[in-house]
Order: structure tokens, then C-alpha cells, then sequence
């Protein structure tokens, strides 16, 4: 079972499970079919952290292939925007890129098929070309007119001058030569060789901070993935410098609330998932950096013990006026989720961050923008500094029941991402929702104090509801002191699990994304 953002790169994983693939290489090959698919959202020159179950082990493994800033970059050379970030669309914004190094470390690790076979289908498609979907042509269209004078995007992404419309066919040959390069030369070519000198040089002709040694010094992590039981079920998500422990804080207060009790239809529902997703995101903020440079009280904050005195602060009556995280609200990524018949499980996420990243694009993919989520004080722990990994967005998660493999998920979108694994959880648990509904059900979104729509300064942050939410309750939350705000759809949620009884496997996307799911 493959499920995916775009049905070729699905066609691409379940294609390599039946040639005898296992999870692992199928979800490598989807990757790679996705960073030409999907460009806005994703692609080589962004990083990847993924968890996998290994049946021949029976243990979880987690995997941190996020990139590092380059070690001439310092604090004082930014200049800083008006509101003391860096700039998003700039060389300064560049972190090394960690996909293929990612790649790499999950294939030598759990992977069974010969590299090079692993790549094959991706540069096919970018050679001969696919229709693009509605929901990527949609993302493409938005992202062009700003980003079209960047070095190197239109040539890459606006063939004949414009961004590809929905149902033309795009081709991206020179993505097709780095993915043979790949093919041949493994992690190295990207790293060290022909495709390593391109982006250097790339980056000395347009004002950028890297160094042929940032890109060969880069290495993955292999971490423990950290956890919390909900009802009985076990979540895992990565440790920091990734958000992921914020799923499992919010799960932790919720656990306290007899939410089934309240029912999906009820303003105290959302009002207590709110309220307990404002208290885990202030640690968000505080305390989430890279674990190599700061001690990040990783246990303390997804303790039981923590989480029933963060409880006791939920007012059922009112929202509580907290300053919330800075701006992280944006972001493009992809998720994805394979399950092969031995029993390996793959939940990877992949991201550039912002819609194509930096926008600047060299050898056929846009290189991201993470480095843009480092704080400019230096005194917050996730301050930049050289060779430091940013604070990230991306999560990838995983659910056991009695220690047995039970859910690869993931559900896309910045800030967004935390509060949405723990509605799937909620979902699938308290309200025994099948996989496919507890991600269509209609989702809110609490983002921070300041927003890139122009909204006034509001201590409380705004919520975002989707239809499906009714109006009534909409005017309930608002009377409780909630700034509330109707939105078309937010995220994208992709979802393996299998019955370890019967051994069946089931698969779910989402109407909010191109995706697809697809067992065989």
C-alpha cells in the first residue's frame, strides 16, 4: 500500500513493491517521483525526516536528514525583514539539503533494492512529462509572478513563460540528469561531485554562504523516536529540532477531557482542542531548538505529570489571551506512507518549506528555504549560528497498538501539521472514525498573534474553521473571546495501517490534496 500526493508517484511506490521492493525503497522512489511532481512542495533541495518500522527487527527507527546553516553564515551578516526575520526569498534562507543524504541512510540501512533501479522512474517522468494536477497547478500558479525573476525559476518552472496550468504536461530534464546523476553516483554525486560544485557555484554567483565543505560535511541522524500513550494507543513522533513532541503534548492535555462525551458538535469540543494546543505550542516557542547545541527538556514536556497541571489552566469558559510562536504558519511539504507485505511501515515527510522554497532553483529543483526559521536573538536557543540545524516544521508519525504496528501518518502544513496529528488521533479514537474519515472530517487551525493576511495584533491568536464546522458553534467560540475566521481547507493527510491480525493493510488520503492510495 502507497499512499501519496500525487497518483504517479504512488504508481511509482506500489510499481517498485511488486518488481520486489520492500517499504523502504518504494517510499525512496516515491520521494524522488514527487520532488518533479510535486516542486512546490518538495524536491532534492529540501530536507526529509521519516519513522519506519522494521519487521525484521520489530523496532521503530527515526530518521533526522534535516540540513545544517553553512559555516559562514553568522548572525550578523543578515539583514533582518521589518519584523527581525530573515528573508525568506534569499540566499540567507538556504540550509544544506538533507533529502538525498536521507535517501541514502534509509536505503543502507533497511533498504533491499539496487540503488540505481530506485531513481529510474522519477527521470523518466521528468523526462517525458505529466499533466499537473489541480491542487499543485493551483499552489504553482500562486507562487509565480513573485518568484519569476529569482535566478533560475523561470527557466526551471515557467516553461514558455508560465506556470503550468491544470492538465498541461510539464518536463524537467535538467532534474532528469541530476536523478541519473544520483542513479550513478549515489549520495556522493550530490555531495561531493558534479551536482555539490553546481550548487556552490550557484551560490557564490548569487550572494549565498555555501562552501564545498557544508555540502560534503553534511550527515543524517539516526534518533529514538519519543512518545506518549492516548487512550491506550501508543504515538510516536521525532524528537526536536523538529515540532513533533508538540502532537504529543496537546494529546497528553486532551487525554484529560472526556471528549467523546462532548461530542464533535459541541463548542466545548473545539474550544478544549484549541485551549490545549495554545498551551503546547508556548513550549513550541520556548523550548524547541537542535538538540546538538541546546539541552531541550524533551521528557519533562510530554510528561503525564506535566501535562494534567497544563490541563488544570484551560478555562472551559474562555480563550486564554497568549502571546503565541512566531510566524511559522507557512509551509509546502509532502507526505507519504508505504506498507509492503513483509510488514515494514514508512511514514516520511519531505519539504522545501515555503512554496518552492527560496524560489532560486539550480540543476532542475528549488533549493529551500529552512534557514529562514532560525531566530536573529542570539540569546534564543534556536538562534543561527554555523553548522546549527533550524527549528522545523516537518513531522512524520506513527501509532502501535500493544507494541504492534499499527498507523504510518502524517498530515501536511507548517504550524498546522501538530495540531493535525492530534485531530486524526482524536478522530480515529475518541469518535471511531475509519482512516479515511478522521481525515476528511473538518479540521480548525489556531495560528499565532501575527499573521501574513494583515490581521491587528490579538493576544489570543486566530482560529480557523472549516466548513463542516457549523456557524453556531463559529459564534459560540467567538463569544468565549476566540477570533474566529472560515476558511476553505487547510493540510493534507496521508495514512497507512494495517490489521496485524488478518494482515490487511488500508490506505487513506484526502479530498483536500491530488493524492491517492493505492494496495495491490
Amino acid at each position: 500500500m502507497v499512499a501519496a500526493e500525487h497518483p504517479h508517484a504512488a504508481r511509482v511506490g506500489v510499481e517498485i513493491l511488486q518488481q520486489g521492493g520492500n517499504a523502504i525503497d518504494a517510499a525512496i522512489a516515491t520521494n524522488a517521483a514527487l520532488g518533479f511532481l510535486e516542486p512546490n512542495a518538495n524536491g532534492i533541495g529540501g530536507d526529509l525526516f521519516a519513522i519506519v518500522w522494521s519487521a525484521k527487527d520489530q523496532k521503530l527507527y527515526g530518521l533526522n536528514a534535516s540540513g545544517r546553516a553553512p559555516a559562514a553564515l553568522t548572525i550578523d551578516k543578515i539583514s533582518p525583514q521589518e519584523d527581525g526575520t530573515i528573508d525568506v526569498r534569499s540566499p540567507a534562507s538556504w540550509s544544506v539539503p538533507g533529502c538525498v543524504d536521507g535517501w541514502a541512510e534509509l536505503h543502507g540501512k533497511l533498504g533491499s533494492m539496487a540503488w540505481p533501479k530506485l531513481f529510474a522512474p522519477a527521470a523518466k517522468l521528468a523526462r517525458d512529462g505529466v499533466p499537473v494536477p489541480r491542487v499543485v497547478a493551483s499552489s504553482w500558479g500562486r507562487a509565480a509572478e513573485s518568484l519569476r525573476s529569482l535566478p533560475g525559476f523561470a527557466a526551471t518552472f515557467l516553461p514558455g513563460g508560465q506556470a503550468p496550468a491544470e492538465g498541461d504536461v510539464f518536463r524537467n530534464p535538467a532534474l532528469a540528469d541530476t536523478l541519473d546523476a544520483i542513479a550513478r553516483g549515489g549520495r556522493d554525486a550530490f555531495y561531493r561531485g558534479s551536482i555539490a560544485r553546481d550548487i556552490v557555484a550557484f551560490s557564490k554567483a548569487n550572494g549565498g554562504y555555501f562552501t564545498a565543505d557544508d555540502l560534503a560535511n553534511h550527515t543524517s541522524e539516526w534518533v529514538e523516536p519519543v512518545s506518549t500513550t492516548y487512550r491506550g494507543v501508543e504515538v510516536f513522533e521525532l524528537p526536536p529540532n523538529g515540532q513533533g513532541i508538540a502532537a504529543l503534548q496537546i494529546l497528553n492535555i486532551l487525554e484529560r477531557f472526556d471528549l467523546r462525551g462532548m461530542g464533535r458538535d459541541s463548542a466545548d469540543f473545539w474550544h478544549t482542542l484549541i485551549e490545549a494546543k495554545k498551551l503546547a505550542f508556548e513550549d513550541r516557542a520556548r523550548y524547541y531548538a537542535d538538540p546538538a547545541t541546546n539541552d531541550v527538556p524533551v521528557a519533562a514536556l510530554i510528561s503525564k505529570d506535566y501535562a494534567a497541571r497544563q490541563a488544570a489552566l484551560i478555562d472551559p469558559a474562555r480563550s486564554a489571551e497568549r502571546i503565541d510562536a512566531p510566524a511559522l504558519e507557512s509551509g509546502d511539504t509532502t507526505f507519504l506512507a508505504v506498507a509492503d507485505r513483509e510488514g515494514n511501515m514508512v511514514a516520511l515527510i519531505q519539504s522545501n518549506y515555503y512554496n518552492f522554497g527560496s524560489g532560486y532553483a539550480v540543476a532542475g529543483f528549488a533549493m529551500q528555504n529552512r534557514g529562514a526559521l532560525f531566530n536573529l536573538d542570539p540569546k534564543h536557543p534556536n538562534a543561527l549560528a554555523p553548522g546549527k540545524r533550524p527549528f522545523h516544521t516537518i513531522i512524520p508519525a506513527f501509532a502501535t497498538r500493544n507494541g504492534k504496528p499499527w498507523m504510518a501518518f502524517g498530515v501536511m502544513g507548517g504550524a498546522m501539521q501538530p495540531q493535525g496529528h492530534a485531530q486524526i488521533i482524536v478522530n480515529l479514537i475518541d469518535f471511531d472514525m475509519d482512516l479515511q474519515q478522521a481525515g476528511d472530517a473538518p479540521r480548525f487551525r489556531h495560528s499565532g498573534s501575527s499573521q501574513p493576511t494583515g490581521l491587528t495584533m490579538t493576544d489570543g491568536g486566530v482560529v480557523a474553521l472549516e466548513p463542516g464546522i457549523s456557524q453556531a458553534i463559529a459564534d459560540e467560540l467567538a463569544r468565549r473571546g476566540h477570533v474566529v475566521q472560515r476558511e476553505g481547507s487547510f493540510g493534507g493527510y496521508q495514512a497507512v495501517a494495517t490489521d496485524p491480525d488478518r494482515g490487511v493493510l488500508s490506505g487513506a488520503t484526502e479530498s483536500r490534496k491530488d493524492g491517492v492510495a493505492i494496495g495491490y
